[in-house]
């Protein structure tokens, strides 16, 4: 049965027949995850993320239309981990682009990039985007929704493939987790204060941090964990989703009158 809220799932004759007013773009990675998760689980959780939002808000009267994952992202600092994928921002930028330039010329103004790896850095592209086109786009790193939550599901801090990822995973898809061979996620720490307590920043080598590609600790993870923070988010953003199909462009928008 098609799906009209999914493009790849929908056809000409249905399309003819709706008006989208918002589009969702998900964009992924493919890159080293401990030893334990898989190399997709960038591009996983964040096709399920993206599509589980545009199905709730189809479903309370939202517009929208999920479009498929962009598969690779920004992964030049894993590219010591076996068959990492790594294409440059401004390679990722044109894709974007593109994919809004079109979506624009079909009559889609408010367009949503669901991001789901954090070396992806979209900042300036929706920034300059919005001066260049018609188009409002909104970026969301779809694991920091459910942020102020965070402390009340999981029990410890994580950065990469430790216990908020490996959650997700299990409650995802459980038979690609590998928790036997997981590596323990301690990894090196800055020789900087400033750095340890990040007013100064830079781009990590993963592979100076450990042999595993992981920071933090996978051990305590379940599925439980996975689906109450994957329901909050979902829950969350969906509902973000049907309130932006449904309010009209104005001079204003996307602020108050």
């Amino acid at each position: 049965m098609a799906e009209d809220w999914d493009l790849t799932a929908t056809n000409l004759h249905r399309l003819k027949q709706q008006r989208y007013e918002v589009a969702v773009v998900p964009v992924g990675a493919i890159e080293a995850h401990n030893f334990h998760l898989p190399e997709g689980q960038d591009l996983r959780h964040t096709t399920h993320v993206a599509r589980r939002c545009c199905e709730l808000a189809w479903q309370q009267g939202g517009k929208v239309i999920c479009l498929p994952t962009i598969p690779y992202g920004v992964d030049c600092n894993l590219a010591e981990f076996p068959l990492t994928i790594h294409v440059s921002q401004a390679t990722l930028d044109a894709m974007v682009r593109e994919i809004v330039t079109s979506l624009c010329g079909h009559g889609i103004h408010k367009i949503v990039i669901v991001n789901g790896h954090g070396g992806n850095d979209f900042v300036p592209l929706v920034r300059q985007i919005q001066s260049d086109l018609p188009v409002h786009v909104f970026l969301c790193d779809w694991w920091k929704v459910g942020r102020d939550c965070y402390d009340e599901i999981f029990e410890r801090p994580d950065d990469h493939a430790g216990e908020f990822e490996t959650s997700v995973a299990l409650a995802l898809f459980p038979e690609l987790v590998e928790l036997e061979v997981a590596g323990d996620g301690q990894a090196r720490r800055f020789r900087f204060e400033a750095l340890e307590r990040g007013w100064v920043r830079t781009s990590r080598d993963f592979s100076r941090l450990n042999d595993q590609s992981g920071v933090g600790d996978p051990a305590r993870a379940t599925a439980e964990k996975g689906r109450r923070y994957l329901e909050l988010v979902c829950q969350r953003l969906s509902a973000f989703l049907v309130e932006l199909a449904q309010s009209p462009i104005d001079e204003h928008f996307p602020h108050e009158p």
